[in-house]
């Protein structure tokens, strides 16, 4: 899996010390940026993508992010920075270089959220952002927003989690083990190489579609009008997304980046979660999506019943947890009215 287009390179060359006691001898860190930094700084937005995304958010979220958009580079100065664990060109289970010890495949260790963001400060240091502006990102990604207010609540002044949570609950665990358990079972899982254990894969994000859409998705998209008896719509969908994601992601790192999902606790060592979203500072527009079966709404209700400044909408999306991927004009609306107001 290659980089996307115009990425640039963030070379940390000292040990990365991860939350769990593990070490990568060194760290890099694709990332791509949009526009130009202002002078004072201000005007900085950051993308945090979420599982299998890359750094080119303009591409994935075209309808938030570029010119003619809510997000215009020729206003902002835009960045969104590839994930540890992704084969994106950030260090992840796919990095083997020369006689460099960086554990690989399925010995790569554990990468929690918070290593994420961890990674995510080094890049703001190396570029120079002294404030963000805006800090937005949704499901995995919305994860990495909420931690990274805590751990530089002085730095962001505007966060947007979007169809999130504070801790990853038992059922989101429930949905990402199957997933895994389904890579596990791909004779190829154990393979040396990059990019092998691709059947599995395919099952696993079978598995994950139907976590991320809603069963009115399917009614309205994937129902079938005649009288035929197999070779049914919503099989070749599935199967479809299993074919598509294969081509474009490795199946190690996604066994490694669901379980960084699965290791969200925003409280761990800080009291509670409670405590540690009341230490938020930043100014919060925390939205959810009416129909999302892996995120429900309750999630963002507590997210925003517990950060201090903060409001709370729901958008209606017959798309399921992936309306965050596609419900721009919604979106547009509430994000576009939460950065003029004033509280």
């Amino acid at each position: 899996m290659t980089p996307p287009e115009n990425a640039q390179f963030y070379h940390h060359k000292k040990q990365f010390i991860l939350e769990n006691g593990g070490i990568l001898l060194e760290l890099t860190i694709a990332y791509n940026t949009y526009g130009t930094l202002a002078e004072d700084g201000s005007n900085v937005i950051w993308v945090c993508h979420a599982l299998t995304a890359n750094s080119h958010c303009v591409d994935w979220w075209h309808g938030l992010i570029g010119t003619d958009t809510l997000f215009n580079p020729e206003k902002y100065f835009i960045v969104c920075a590839n994930i540890i664990g992704s084969c994106y060109g950030t260090t992840s289970p796919c990095s083997i270089k020369d006689s460099i010890l960086i554990p690989s495949h399925t010995s790569f260790p554990l990468i929690t959220i918070r290593d994420i963001v961890k990674a995510h400060i080094l890049l703001r240091k190396h570029l120079a952002i002294r404030s963000i502006y805006c800090l937005i990102g949704g499901s995995l990604g919305g994860q990495q927003v909420l931690e990274w207010a805590i751990m530089e609540s002085d730095i962001i002044r505007n966060i947007i989690p979007i169809a999130t949570n504070a801790q990853h609950s038992p059922w989101g665990i429930a949905w990402n083990t199957a997933q895994r358990m389904a890579l596990e079972s791909d004779p190829d899982f154990h393979s040396a190489k990059c990019g092998k254990c691709k059947n599995g894969l395919k099952v696993a994000r079978a598995i994950a579609m139907l976590s991320y859409r809603h069963y009115n998705t399917f009614e309205v998209t994937q129902k079938d009008f005649d009288n035929k008896i197999e070779h049914f719509n919503a099989d070749s969908y599935q199967r479809y997304q299993g074919d598509k994601l294969v081509q474009r992601f490795d199946a190690h790192c996604y066994y490694s980046l669901t379980k960084s999902m699965d290791s969200h606790n925003v409280g761990r060592n800080r009291i509670s979660c409670e405590s540690a979203l009341g230490g938020i500072t930043a100014r919060a527009c925390v939205i959810g999506i009416d129909s999302d079966l892996l995120f429900p709404i309750r999630e963002q209700e507590f997210i925003a019943k517990y950060i201090p400044s903060s409001r709370f909408h729901i958008i209606s999306s017959v798309y399921g947890h992936d309306g965050f991927l596609i419900e721009y004009s919604q979106l547009t609306t509430i994000i576009s009215q939460f950065l003029s107001e004033n509280y």
